[in-house]
């Protein structure tokens, strides 16, 4: 039996800075994308989706985009998944 305990999920949630924002269209409703939700598959490798706002105002649904293939926007994931690596490392145990 292994000592290491198994983690079925690492995932974290980044702020679009404002200059990197996008608007994207689904269900004929424009959405204004401002959080990336990145996670780290099983290989090692990452997966990202983005979030946001209807550009109308509200709520509306919980609905995932594709995130576009920039360089500014791969640099952006690969960033905060190296600073939240840090910040796992750091931890100081539970509160």
């Amino acid at each position: 039996m292994s000592s290491e305990p198994e983690v079925s999920a690492l995932a974290i949630n980044v702020a679009i800075p404002q200059a990197l924002r996008w608007t994207d269209t689904r269900r004929g409703e424009a959405f204004t994308l401002t959080t990336l939700n990145v996670r780290l598959l099983p290989d090692g490798h990452l997966a990202v989706k983005a979030y946001g706002r209807p550009v109308g105002g509200g709520r509306g649904a919980y609905v995932s985009f594709p995130v576009p293939d920039r360089p500014e926007l791969a640099a952006l994931v690969s960033d905060a998944a190296g600073r939240a690596g840090e910040l796992w490392a750091a931890h100081r145990g539970l509160r």
